[in-house]
């Protein structure tokens, strides 16, 4: 499976650093943004690193702990620890060329580097709405079937679950910007912090009708199908607690689905009005940028919060492995 999606990565990258239709830089430039006072150049740089390395440490951290503890080794965290790779495939695409731009003051951007910046951040947006939406599948099967949960999910169906997931957002992913290579650019202006479909696509002069429709049909069937397993599987465990009405059933319910809720409300809310903001000319421009900041900050961050805080195993585990890791310091020192 790894060697399927390193090859794909390896194919779109070299299909997008090889596109002779464009040229070879663009202005990434926005309102909002670089045109800080000189004495707030260096204050933002450190905090925008700061915030990028705490969040990379907290993801990994996340990461290691499911991989390095035996009783994590559970299809629940088998999905969940796809977050946290999506999340940290996101931030790399965007923090180090943001940094970048906030020390020099300099927006230019090679237009193959936006191309490749813009398709992992839609392949994470991607893959994270639809691990969430199989990790509500995981705890419908948990609590509406709980006697079959272990022969419904099973290590295989799992990784055929995370295998399918990646395979799919890369597809799509793949398609979008190949459709949209096709062009030339006659502008060089992005409109907001980081290259993406919608705005690299404002850069365009000739007709994109097809690309608006392809764009729309898989944004659709992507969040639509999302929303779709989510709404049916938590309408399938409230009608489940309803019809026990016992305390365990509502606490176990509340316990494992709320943070996910949470997270899948949010990231969703931000996907949507985020489109909308770019489909309506009217749209101050600093709303998109605003949101587009926040599908990329807010869940990195978030998520290793609300998992590992509220998951009582999770949360358990990081404080095992950070007592192990004390010890073994002073031990050696």
């Amino acid at each position: 499976v790894e060697g399927r999606e390193l090859n794909l990565f390896c194919s779109v990258l070299l299909f997008l650093s090889n596109n002779p239709n464009q040229s070879t830089q663009m202005a990434a430039t926005s309102e909002l943004a670089l045109d800080l006072p000189p004495m707030f150049v260096f204050p933002a740089f450190i905090f925008g690193l700061f915030t990028f390395l705490i969040t990379i440490f907290c993801n990994v951290l996340i990461i290691a702990v499911i991989a390095f503890s035996k009783d994590l080794q559970k299809p629940m965290f088998l999905l969940l620890v796809n977050l946290p790779i999506g999340d940290i495939i996101a931030l790399i695409a965007f923090f180090p060329q943001f940094l970048i731009s906030i020390v020099t003051q300099n927006r230019l951007i090679p237009y193959n580097a936006c191309m490749s910046q813009a398709f992992f951040i839609h392949f994470y947006a991607g893959a994270n709405i639809f691990t969430l939406s199989a990790m509500a599948y995981d705890r419908y099967i948990a609590i509406c079937a709980p006697l079959r949960y272990n022969a419904i999910m099973t290590p295989q169906k799992v990784i055929h679950f995370i295998f399918w997931i990646w395979f799919y957002c890369s597809t799509v992913t793949f398609s979008v910007f190949m459709l949209l290579a096709r062009f030339k650019i006659c502008r060089n202006n992005i409109v907001d912090l980081y290259c993406n479909n919608p705005s690299i696509m404002k850069l365009i002069c000739d007709n994109t009708a097809v690309n608006n429709y392809y764009g729309l049909f898989t944004l659709i069937l992507s969040l639509g199908g999302s929303s779709l397993v989510v709404i049916y599987t938590y309408a399938q465990i409230l009608f489940t607690c309803i019809k026990t009405n016992q305390a365990d059933a509502w606490h176990k319910a509340i316990q494992t689905c709320g943070t996910h809720l949470v997270t899948f409300l949010s990231f969703q809310v931000f996907i949507y009005i985020s489109f909308l903001a770019h489909r309506f000319q009217n749209a101050p421009a600093s709303l998109r940028q605003i949101l587009g900041l926040c599908i990329l900050i807010f869940p990195p961050i978030l998520d290793p919060i609300i998992y590992g805080l509220k998951v009582q195993e999770l949360r358990l585990n990081i404080v095992r492995l950070f007592k192990k890791t004390l010890v073994f310091f002073f031990l050696n020192t």
